[in-house]
């Protein structure tokens, strides 16, 4: 029995065994076994007679925190079905994903298994049988698979995917493509039944051809090259040496299935079966049901078709298969030693070349394609064989060079020994040894041979197909180690020692970007890796990925970097040196030392004595300009001390070496600052002078030392303002900053090279023109306005000191260069203000956002409107009213937040002009109508925008605004709301036509104003403001204003009463093409007298309005809620229309006198009677209205009195039939107090002539009703 007491004991790494007493254990049971890796390193199977375990890949963490890839069992049992049966061979065979998604790793790994009974089996990774078969009746010597590879140049045979088993006189060849459907196939097949509970059918036998391998005395071992053509002198000299002088040749070389044996007599055998010779071979099972199985020979993936039943395949299964006969393949030629014995082959990844191993102790290296050893190693008893295959790496500039040259491969062979403990790698063909290791005398090495299953050219694309090529496992302490080789050890000369560089370079990169890297080693490691590379150019590479990592210490690189440049001063006495490269060493050490004085300067072991000496007041009259500014400082530091959110990355930390090294550089012996964006300037510049603006740093060595390392004071300059704007909030925290930057002004300022000393103080100073031009294009305004105040002053303590040297023209210098600091300080006064006002924080639920920032610059670039508009954006961000606004600027706003309303008013009393009532009603307006057009759902945006309209005093003004928002927002969705009703019966109101008429009538009674900025806000330039485009507006033609209100109307009166209406078709065609165009254009309107027909459509649309109105009144009145004037304005407008349309005004007055009567409200009907121009009319209409009224009295109430019976029985004849005919339910209100109707029927025997042909019936109606009335 198979001792496995110490199964796995290798597993534990950490195991503190002596190593000799482990060997004992471990080696004789290792030996003995049979073991298979996974190309994916993913899967280990270890086997010894009939029992196995499966190893699966899984991560462990281990006490440190650190993961690593261990393999862990996850199967084990017996494999063996028969009795007396063991496992001869093993073999795993990744399967590709099918899935598009997939990348190149396997989808499941099948175990293979071939048996001494002569069966093989396919297992799961978790032990499953999936499919067995019997092929040949002897054992399986060997297993091995041939798997896709992607062909390096355009010549090369793409070959076929294909697993052969070996017999002792037998080679069994199972196409690739057919047995990856049936393994996914069975695989699913089994989930199935696994998930339903059920039998698994068995599936149907697979495909194969079987080659009786002849002539020789011996087989151990094979190989299957895979398809190969010969060329046409090799078919020549085959053909003659075979026929002789007379044979015949073929047109066309066939193709060939080449196979390679080892053994015995002879050494090693050449087989070729040409395609085509042979059919596929099945078991007689597969024979039985031929018929049923003609279309799932090579594809049973489609699933099972109908099988025998299950007791027939029971009595099938239990008789042994019928095993058919092989066709013979005689032996082409081979390599005769009748002493020698092949044990095993491996076949080289390229398929040119094999390793072959003897029991003498060689190694022999065959080439395939000749069939001829070309190499031999002697002294490798036991050996066992992979290769390794490596792909040259290539850089940017080959890609650039040569992208279509394909990638040099390089083979080598790896050979272990385990007499000697020892593993060798060797370059092929006729290449030397590259490496040697010490290993373990009892390892095994494992090479698969093969890659992933199932791929092809069509879906290798793209893949990057993850696969160990040779791994080494050592049972003593359970490590499995991958070879690994560096292209260059293939080359020689000149191209091995670049290749090695790269290698070396790579190595670099790669502990680069490791996190946990000891700062000692790291310092080693590069410097060893720099002085051992020998091109300039890759050396210069290396050094420049060292100084840009972020976790190198400042003391390693300049180690690092000293010992380079040392290197190559020594180099340059007996060798050339690469000019570029020392002077970059050079630059970049001066760069690092000067990165560590200023480093240690900022250090805060300074002495309190020599940061005092160095403060030096040298100016005056800045408290007076604090005390000035101070309240609008004050209330602009109290607006930014909100909590806000910051970033990591944000945070005010030392600056990395590597950020220092980017910014600065050397340029013919000076040193530069590159231009890079604010933020990186603003980092170095906060790394230079923070510390003595925070008053942490002595500011004269700081100075000094900066000076020496030859930055101009220029630049020096650019990085103390960046430092200072940029970090607003701290430097508001430091009263004694402004002093500290006083003082850096100054000592930058009296610096060699600052201030011209041939200015003459007729134009501006460069040196101080720098200073402004910060301050006006930063958007931090406080720390801007105080560094213009601080430099005003060390600009004018400066001319002073030029006047009195000079003694001439001092006035003028003052003049000119104090004007421009003027000018300067009343802009950032007056951006400070507005800034101000802008962080206001917006209400809560309001569309708000980051707060706005500005600029003197951007608010000179924005135009003259560029304040207004500024403001008006923060108004609407607040969420404040058009009558709220007014009220604040009419200083009545007591009900607004104290804030608001004081910042405001401070905004507008700095910018009186660009601020007008006017102006900013203007921008108000239209930036409510663009938030509207963003969002057409918020209804209030527009009304707002007509408010703020209505506000505007001046109307040219307001015409253009009018006009403007009509061409920009209003027409497009107005058309498309008509074209909608037109089909529909739905539209949106808009009522801003009446806006633009109304403007448009009091143009020609005031003047056009004029668009007036602030005197130092004169030079803006930029777009138009919104004022100045409005004032260009052309003249609109009014009929065609009011072409539109009609429609405008139209449509609201529709939306508002839900009436049916296609508003287009109340037009005629000339009213129609009028629609929708310029209205400054002349257009043809419909004139003269209108279509009756069209007329009488719109005077019932009229007429239907009207009644929607005395409906809505109705309810209004009934429900107690009082009416707007708005309700009350429909009449008005529909008599308005009326005119316009052509529609007689008395027919609508007397229609609304009816409806309203019909309502029952009395006393609106006798107001509107009094307009009626054609009582005769009217008063038929109400007598009729009168009539229903009393009809319901009498005969349709539900309390019919006796006395109202005895009265309906003396009315006349004529009265009585009268009332029948009458019918009530057209009375919306009929149930009227007599009182209303006794006081209506007399309205309608004074509206008719004594004449009339109803004037009798009205007489005898109002009889009838006092007497109904008289009734107690």
């Amino acid at each position: 029995t198979w001792d496995d007491s110490d199964w796995g004991s290798w597993e534990n790494p950490d195991g503190k065994e002596d190593g000799e007493e482990e060997e004992q254990q471990s080696a004789p049971w290792l030996q003995d076994c049979v073991l298979s890796l996974s190309p994916c390193s993913d899967l280990l199977v270890i086997a010894r007679e009939h029992k196995a375990t499966f190893l699966s890949a899984k991560w462990r963490t281990e006490e440190s925190g650190q993961e690593e890839m261990t393999l862990t069992v996850t199967w084990s049992g017996t494999l063996s079905a028969d009795e007396g049966e063991c496992i001869c061979s093993v073999i795993c065979i990744p399967l590709s994903s099918q899935k598009r998604s997939s990348t190149g790793r396997p989808d499941w790994t099948c175990v293979v298994v071939g048996f001494s009974s002569g069966y093989v089996r396919f297992y799961t990774e978790s032990g499953v049988l999936l499919l067995a078969q019997l092929l040949h009746e002897d054992p399986v010597l060997q297993l091995k698979c041939r798997t896709y590879e992607i062909p390096r140049h355009p010549g090369v045979t793409e070959q076929h995917e294909e697993l052969s088993i070996l017999y002792p006189a037998a080679l069994v060849t199972i196409d690739g493509f057919s047995l990856f459907q049936s393994l996914r196939a069975c695989r699913n097949q089994v989930a199935r039944a696994a998930a339903a509970g059920s039998d698994v059918i068995q599936p149907p036998p697979l495909a194969y051809k079987k080659w009786g391998l002849q002539d020789m005395d011996k087989i151990t071992d094979h190989s299957s090259i895979g398809i190969t053509t010969l060329s046409v002198f090799d078919q020549m000299k085959n053909a003659s040496m075979l026929g002789g002088f007379h044979a015949s040749v073929k047109g066309s070389p066939p193709a060939m299935s080449q196979y390679i044996t080892v053994g015995g007599g002879p050494y090693t055998g050449f087989y070729y079966a040409i395609e085509g010779s042979s059919q596929p071979l099945l078991s007689h099972v597969a024979l039985a049901v031929a018929s049923k199985l003609t279309s799932a020979l090579f594809s049973a993936a489609s699933g099972w078709l109908g099988w025998k039943s299950k007791n027939e395949e029971e009595s099938v299964q239990k008789q042994k298969p019928k095993v058919e006969p092989a066709t013979g393949l005689p032996v082409r030629f081979g390599l005769p030693d009748s002493r020698r014995h092949g044990e095993s082959i491996c076949l080289s990844p390229c398929n040119t070349m094999a390793g072959v191993t003897d029991d003498f102790g060689r190694v022999t290296l065959l080439d395939v394609a000749r069939g001829i050893a070309i190499r031999m190693w002697k002294g490798y008893r036991d050996a066992q064989l992979g290769w390794v295959q490596v792909s040259e790496a290539r850089g940017e500039r080959d890609l650039a060079t040569s992208p279509s040259m394909p990638r040099r491969h390089a083979q080598f062979l790896v050979i272990y020994a385990p007499r000697r403990g020892i593993l060798e790698v060797w370059g092929t063909q006729h290449g030397p040894r590259v490496g040697a290791f010490t290993v373990g005398k009892h390892c095994r090495l494992l090479y698969a041979g093969h890659r992933l299953m199932g791929v092809n050219s069509v879906t290798s694309q793209g893949w990057q197909i993850h696969t160990q090529q040779v791994c080494l496992f050592d049972p003593v302490n359970g490590a499995l180690r991958a070879v690994t080789i560096p292209f260059h050890l293939a080359l020689s000369d000149k191209k091995s020692e670049r290749a090695k560089d790269m290698h070396l370079l790579r190595r670099l990169t790669t502990l680069l970007r490791s996190r946990e890297v000891e700062p000692a080693l790291l310092e080693s490691e590069a410097q060893s890796v720099l002085l051992d590379i020998k091109h300039p150019a890759i050396k210069k590479q290396a050094l420049e990925s060292l100084l840009s990592n972020k976790n190198a210490p400042v003391s390693c690189l300049t180690n690092v970097t000293r010992a380079l440049l040392a290197s190559l001063k020594e180099q340059g006495n007996t060798l050339t040196v690469d000019e570029s490269l020392l002077q970059f060493c050079s630059s970049q050490l001066k760069l690092l030392q000067l990165y560590t004085d200023v480093q240690l300067l900022h250090t805060p072991d300074i002495s309190p004595t020599e940061l005092l000496l160095s403060i030096q007041p040298s100016f005056s009259g800045i408290e007076e300009d604090l005390a000035r500014v101070g309240p609008v400082l004050q209330r602009y530091t109290e607006m930014n001390s909100r909590p806000c959110v910051s970033f990591a990355q944000d945070s005010s930390g030392p600056l990395p070496v590597r950020t220092f090294l980017s910014q600065l550089e050397w340029v013919n012996g000076e040193l530069r600052v590159i231009k890079q964006p604010d933020t990186d300037w603003t980092q170095l510049g906060s790394f230079l002078f923070w510390g003595c603006l925070s008053g942490q740093s002595p500011l004269q060595r700081v100075c000094e030392t900066l000076q020496e390392s030859g930055i101009s004071p220029q630049q020096l300059l650019s990085l103390l303002l960046s430092g200072w704007l940029n970090k607003e909030k701290d430097v508001l925290k430091y009263p004694d900053a402004v002093s500290h930057l006083g003082t850096l002004l100054s000592t930058l300022s009296s610096m060699k090279g600052a201030v011209d000393e041939s200015w003459d103080g007729q134009s501006v100073s460069p040196w101080w023109q720098q200073v402004r031009t910060a301050c006006v294009q930063s958007e931090s305004t406080a720390a801007a306005l105080l560094a213009a105040l601080v430099a005003h002053r060390v600009a004018k303590n400066s001319i002073t000191r030029l006047a009195e040297s000079k003694f001439q023209e001092e006035w003028e210098c003052v003049s000119m260069e104090l004007e421009q600091w003027v000018v300067c300080i009343k802009q950032l006064e007056d951006v400070l203000a507005l800034q101000t006002l802008l962080c206001l924080p917006s209400p809560q639920g309001s569309t708000g956002g980051a707060v706005t920032r500005c600029s003197v610059k951007t608010l000179l670039e924005s135009g003259r409107g560029g304040v207004a508009d500024y403001v008006s954006k923060l108004i609407f961000r607040q969420g404040m009213s058009p009558d709220v606004l007014r009220d604040i600027l009419q200083r009545r706003g007591e009900n607004e937040p104290l804030c608001v309303c004081s910042l405001l008013e401070c905004v507008c009393q700095r910018f009186p002009n660009s601020l007008s009532p006017d102006v900013l009603f203007a921008h108000c307006s239209w930036e409510n109508v663009v938030q509207w057009n963003k969002d057409p759902e918020v209804g209030q945006y527009l009304e707002w925008s007509v408010e703020f309209l209505k506000m505007i005093s001046n109307p040219h003004i307001q015409f253009g605004v009018s006009a403007m928002m009509w061409q920009t927002f209003i027409v497009k969705r107005f058309s498309a709301a008509a074209f909608l009703m037109e089909k529909v019966g739905k539209a949106p109101k808009d009522r801003l036509c009446r806006r633009v008429r109304e403007a448009d009538s009091a143009v020609e009674e005031v003047s056009a104003p004029d668009v007036c900025v602030e005197e130092v806000w004169g030079g803006a330039e930029g777009p138009v403001s919104i004022v100045e485009l409005a004032l260009d507006q052309r003249s609109v033609h009014y009929p065609l204003v009011q072409h539109h209100c009609v429609l405008a109307s139209l449509l609201h009166a529709a939306m508002t009463f839900s009436l049916r209406l296609k508003p287009l078709s109340l037009f005629d065609s000339k009213g129609k093409n009028a629609f929708f165009r310029d209205l400054s254009s002349i257009q043809l309107l419909p004139s003269g007298d209108m279509d009756h027909s069209l007329v009488a459509v719109r005077q019932e649309f009229l007429m239907n309005v009207l009644t929607g109105w005395v409906k809505v009144l109705a309810e209004s009145e009934e429900n107690g809620v009082k009416h707007s004037s708005t309700e009350d304005m429909w009449p008005s407008v529909c008599m308005e229309l009326s005119s316009i349309l052509q529609v007689n005004t008395d027919i609508l007055r007397r229609h609304l006198v009816c409806e309203l009567y019909n309502q029952g409200l009395d006393l609106r009907a006798e107001e509107v009677m009094m307009e009626v121009q054609d009582k005769d009319v009217l008063g038929s209409q109400l007598l009729v209205l009168t009539g229903q009224r009393l009809a319901f009295s009498l005969l349709h109430s539900q309390s019919q009195t006796k006395p109202n019976m005895e009265l309906l029985a003396r009315l006349p004849p004529t009265l009585c039939t009268w009332l029948k005919a009458m019918d009530p339910s057209e009375l919306r209100c009929p149930s009227v107090p007599l009182s209303q109707s006794s006081r209506l029927i007399n309205k309608v025997i004074e509206m008719l002539p004594e004449n009339h042909g109803q004037y009798s019936l009205a007489l005898h109606l109002l009889e009838a009703v006092d007497s109904l009335h008289e009734e107690p």
